[in-house]
């Protein structure tokens, strides 16, 4: 059902034939790059083979304000909201913009029907989520209201078109105080006309453990939020052990506890357009993933001329190789495992999904989401 998997001999013509896609098609949709190397287990998107029906779908991504061109402008067709990364402030109260200028984005998202999201994060000088930031906002509700005072006149002067709180390590003590300030945010924003997100770590029950999880209520959060992004990814990650990155079965809880909380048509599921390349053996606090997109974990597998895996529990594709008398385990995301998240959101009847984050174009995925959903249009 759209997907083809290279088996041992095949080459582009071949299967060209055999799916009836034209050469030109399946190198295109597939961004295979001359001269046609494929890599046995290398999932293929084939056009026009779903039949299932499309539904109505909020599609969005985050971005930083350095992606370049040439991606922005390919993404942007497919996209509902664009959620530019990002926004920090101080302990004042007052704003700290990107490293970089977003203006060209967000006139870029406007001129394509894209709605520009302006993200608020409580980063640190050091880059790294600061906790004590969250604390001293959510306290004080006159540093609130020159906070939003600020965001307000931001979003006005540049032309955003809504507001998206991201906010991560929030204290358990901070729990219902957190819900609070994105309840009040939501009401001042939305008298202007700005819809607000809250992104929510991955919970699958109310009381889980860990500084990620114990200071987000997402019954309280789901309420005072227009939308909630569920942040379904990061299972492996830099300092793991290797894994899939998001794989479903872990997903799929928590979409289960989200739906027991906050209305479905709330909620998108996050997903990662990234994958790791890990150096073994792991070491525990010693060693450190790369970051890598699809094209790059296949072009490693056909480079090195291994062959992809695909892990049926957590439907992800993964696969070792040797590499100056090292071997790397690398999990990454392709047509089939994204297929089984969007299966998931039909599933589920959710109404949206999340992109972290949009610096990589992988065509085969705008594909196959146009495929099976009918992006919503943001108008303004």
């Amino acid at each position: 059902m759209g997907i083809y998997v290279v088996k041992e001999g095949d080459n582009v013509d071949q299967i060209a034939l055999q799916t009836g896609v034209p050469v030109r098609i399946l190198i295109y949709d597939n961004q295979i790059a001359y001269p046609y190397r494929l890599a046995v287990g290398q999932a293929l998107f084939i056009r026009g083979w779903m039949t299932q029906e499309r539904t109505p779908l909020y599609v969005s991504g985050y971005a930083y304000p350095f992606i370049s061109n040439e991606v922005l402008k390919n993404t942007l067709p497919w996209l509902t909201a664009i959620y530019i990364f990002s926004y920090g402030f101080t302990m004042e109260g007052e704003l700290v913009p990107p490293s970089k200028n977003e203006d060209w984005m967000i006139a870029s998202a406007r001129l394509m029907g894209v709605r520009p999201v302006l993200v608020l994060t409580p980063l640190g000088a050091d880059g790294h989520f600061n906790n004590n930031l969250v604390n001293v906002l959510v306290q004080n509700r006159s540093m609130q209201q020159k906070l939003l005072w600020a965001l307000g006149s931001v979003m006005e002067e540049r032309g955003y078109g809504g507001l998206d709180i991201d906010f991560e390590y929030v204290q358990a003590t901070d729990r219902e105080a957190f819900a609070e300030f994105v309840e009040f945010a939501t009401q001042v924003m939305n008298l202007f006309g700005y819809p607000v997100s809250v992104a929510l770590a991955p919970k699958t029950s109310r009381d889980q453990p860990g500084l990620l999880y114990e200071g987000v209520d997402y019954k309280l959060l789901g309420a005072a939020a227009n939308r909630a992004m569920l942040m379904t990814y990061e299972w492996g990650y830099t300092y793991g052990p290797p894994m899939a990155v998001a794989p479903i079965h872990m997903v799929r809880r928590v979409v289960e506890y989200a739906l027991s909380q906050i209305p479905r048509e709330k909620i998108s599921l996050g997903i990662p357009n990234y994958g790791y390349d890990w150096p073994l053996p792991y070491v525990k606090g010693t060693t450190k993933a790369q970051t890598l997109g699809t094209l790059e974990a296949i072009q490693l597998a056909i480079d090195h001329g291994v062959e992809i895996r695909f892990d049926e529990t957590a439907k992800s594709p993964w696969f070792r190789y040797w590499q100056y008398g090292i071997q790397h385990e690398v999990w990454f995301e392709d047509v089939r495992s994204l297929k089984a998240k969007f299966d998931l959101v039909k599933e589920a009847g959710l109404s949206g999904v999340g992109y972290w984050q949009l610096m990589r174009y992988f065509r085969a995925n705008w594909l196959l989401l146009e495929e099976m959903f009918v992006t919503e249009r943001a108008g303004s």
